[in-house]
């Protein structure tokens, strides 16, 4: 996996909309974050377009997504928010330019397009914080940011959580947003889960569709080659009049208990305040304890 070049004080960060649009525009906790590090700051041209829910139309979001990924004084592209609408412009993007000089994309959600379409071509991005949440952000999920971006080491250890599943494994982290990965399978966006540590969150879905998505994974195949999970929050779960009977937690439990391989629960990850940085692509080791779970990025 290639590892875009790391930031310096000095460069540059462009901000813009891949998907929905950005209604009240203050981009200024964002903007201030990035100019504390010493950054320089670009504002794409989707910022305040309004195309119903989307920030402009396809082809409005892929030319200036296409314009700042062209741009060599460019040297990180931070999508504003998610929602829906990425998946929209990816096969508009020519990632000619990108190839010869890679940059890190950063976001997550609906951000997991472009995470999985660029970890099939073998480049490292950034799942985290994005610039409409930076208010509410925790400090540590911020400072997780701040050293991915700059290529400092990430280890995390957090307690245990009691339905972790025991174990070690080794091996590329990908994945993101469920609903999204659900979305992609079959597409040249699709998530490769061979050997891999698989990372799911969610947000706002039914219960039964979290249950549809996980049999999804196991029938395309995909858990059954993966090494490892690792499950973030899963957020303001629904669910029906007639109750599906077992939470978000208990459904990941259910399907994938014959699996003998190590899961780790609650990691601060996905649509919460906590949202911990990871480099998707990166190869990491895992290792979950009646105690503790540590996730290392090792490369």
């Amino acid at each position: 996996m290639t590892t875009p070049t790391n930031l310096q004080k000095g460069d540059t960060v462009a901000i813009l909309a891949t998907a929905r649009k950005n209604v009240d525009n203050n981009l200024k906790p964002a903007i201030d974050l990035l100019h504390s590090w010493g950054l320089e700051v670009v504002i794409g041209k989707t910022i305040g377009l309004d195309n119903n829910q989307l920030a402009g139309t396809d082809e409005q979001r892929a030319a200036d997504f296409q314009q700042q990924l062209d741009n060599p004084n460019i040297k990180a592209i931070w999508c504003v928010k998610g929602g829906y609408g990425t998946v929209r412009i990816i096969d508009l993007l020519d990632f000619t330019k990108f190839k010869q000089h890679p940059k890190w994309i950063v976001g997550f959600s609906d951000i997991t397009v472009l995470h999985n379409h660029l970890n099939t071509m073998g480049f490292k991005t950034i799942h985290g914080v994005m610039p409409i949440t930076v208010p509410r952000a925790t400090k540590e999920a911020i400072e997780t940011l701040r050293l991915s971006l700059f290529g400092n080491k990430l280890e995390y250890e957090i307690t245990t959580a009691p339905m972790n599943k025991i174990g070690k494994a080794s091996g590329e982290l990908v994945g993101g947003n469920l609903s999204i990965l659900y979305s992609l399978l079959g597409s040249p966006s699709a998530i490769d889960c061979r050997d891999k540590i698989l990372f799911i969150e969610d947000l706002d879905e039914y219960l039964y569709h979290i249950d549809r998505m996980m049999m999804n994974l196991k029938r395309n195949g995909c858990l059954e080659s993966i090494k490892g999970i690792v499950v973030g929050s899963m957020t303001k779960m629904k669910d029906n009049d007639i109750p599906w009977g077992k939470n978000a937690v208990q459904i990941i439990e259910d399907i994938t208990k014959n699996y003998t391989i190590p899961i780790i629960y609650n990691f601060p990850a996905g649509h919460i305040q906590d949202n911990r940085a990871l480099i998707l692509g990166s190869t990491v080791s895992m290792e979950v304890t009646p105690t503790k779970s540590a996730l290392i990025f090792i490369k």
